[in-house]
């Protein structure tokens, strides 16, 4: 067992899942029936929680949960979250007003499904846990991410939600959900309901042509970045326009280009609950957190490693092309502020695209270091993925392990920014070896 690996917590709740959630494969096709029987089952808890604020897309999806929950909490107001997928414990999916699901809460709310008989898959249960534990505690917000694409997730088992936000759609999980972004916008859309506004992200012509059909179909009020809406930086300060509302912000809490967008979607959808102030709501969006996400790692022998070198560390989870440019966008902005040689750290799954990934980073990155993800058996090999690097005029080397890859960016430049990317399984690992605990 590699080091990453045993970093990693074989925990309670975890073994319960696997007890009764079932892996994903050609048997479990992607529907509702599973989850609307498991629900009906447990007294239909989704009928009995706070206004829910559904969120689907491709990208920045958790960031706008951690955005809307931080403006939430900021005003004095309870939120219940759940998002996925989970970095180094279950137990981060699902956040019961304010604090993370203990281990009793959790295996309790299993217990529960699996008396059932339910058969479910492994989402499936982590989703109907969650929805089962929020209906037992007030809220003022219930926020919710879906897993995978949203027509047919399993969080998509509400007639109307307070608002559906679709963050920016692009390609990823094509043999999922389609190998067009017009396939892929249709599945994104299918959170939109009858009366609930759709807050929409700003977006490729071709997945917007989707989003609004679909909303004009079926009555959702469309409030889309840039048309009903937008946002924008000025002064170094964040401005969220509405028709009737301007708001002067501090910036975002988390760093990047993009995470303006992230933060504005969040800020108009909380301007839905009621008697919002613009000191309430700047407060959220300034003390955000959302881990993985262009993280400064500070402690553990990793960034200890870098800082002996003089350079630095970072960890970012994304994992194809639109977060390759989002990232790209972001390493741009730190290099115009504090130059250095910068090297990609980087493992990914055989599903996602590789080479495209690299092509999108490759203006940024002096080198690369291809490692092994210990925690998924999805996880390309290194020699393979350093190769397809190589290809895209990168210049690549693998590592056996993460600790092993950090030594080798070390050698690649002097005093780099080292950037841990390419697979939330392997940003996991890396703060699980840091000794950062999510809470």
């Amino acid at each position: 067992m590699s080091p990453a690996a045993s970093a990693l917590p074989h925990d309670p709740v975890s073994a319960r899942l696997a007890e009764i959630g079932h892996e994903f494969d050609h048997t479990f096709s992607l529907e509702l029936s599973r989850i609307e029987a498991a629900l009906e089952a447990l007294g239909r808890p989704q009928d009995r929680l706070a206004p829910v604020f559904h969120v689907a897309g491709t990208n920045g999806k958790g960031s706008v949960c951690a955005f809307l929950r931080a403006i939430t909490e900021g005003a004095g107001r309870r939120a219940h979250v759940f998002t996925s997928p989970h970095l180094i414990r279950p137990n981060e999916r699902i956040r019961i007003a304010g604090k993370l699901v203990s281990d009793a809460q959790f295996i309790a709310a299993l217990d529960k499904l699996a008396a059932t008989g339910a058969l479910v898959t492994y989402f499936e249960a982590i989703t109907a846990a969650a929805l089962l534990l929020f209906a037992e505690m007030p809220a003022d917000a219930v926020i919710l991410e879906t897993g995978l694409g949203g027509r047919v997730d399993a969080t998509n088992i509400f007639p109307k939600p307070a608002a559906a936000i679709i963050t920016p759609i692009d390609m990823d999980h094509a043999h999922l959900l389609g190998d067009t972004l017009a396939k892929i916008a249709a599945e994104k859309a299918g959170i939109l309901k009858s009366g609930a506004p759709a807050i929409i992200a700003r977006q490729k012509p071709e997945a917007m042509e989707v989003i609004e059909a679909r909303a004009g179909a079926i009555g959702a009020p469309l409030e889309r970045c840039g048309v009903e809406w937008d946002c924008w930086v000025k002064d170094g300060r964040m401005l969220v326009q509405t028709e009737d509302r301007l708001l002067d912000l501090p910036l975002p809490s988390l760093i990047g280009p993009h995470q303006i967008d992230n933060a504005g979607l969040a800020v108009r959808a909380a301007l839905l609950m009621d008697s919002l102030t613009d000191d309430q709501i700047g407060k959220g969006i300034a003390s955000a957190q959302w881990p993985a996400r262009m993280q400064l790692v500070t402690q553990g022998p990793l960034a200890a490693q870098v800082r002996a070198a003089g350079g630095d560390l970072w960890i970012d989870g994304g994992h194809n092309v639109h977060a390759g440019l989002a990232l790209a966008a972001t390493l741009a902005q730190l290099r115009a502020r504090a130059p250095r040689p910068m090297i990609a750290i980087c493992g990914m799954l055989g599903t996602k695209d590789c080479a495209g990934f690299f092509g999108a980073i490759a203006d940024q990155i002096d080198g690369v270091v291809t490692a092994p993800i210990a925690s998924s058996r999805a996880a390309l090999d290194p020699r393979d993925l350093a190769a397809i690097a190589n290809a895209q005029g990168l210049r690549a080397v693998a590592a056996h392990s993460l600790p092993e890859a950090v030594a080798l960016a070390l050698k690649q430049a002097e005093a780099p920014r080292a950037v841990i990317c390419g697979s939330l399984y392997l940003a996991g690992e890396a703060l699980a070896l840091s000794g950062i605990e999510l809470s």
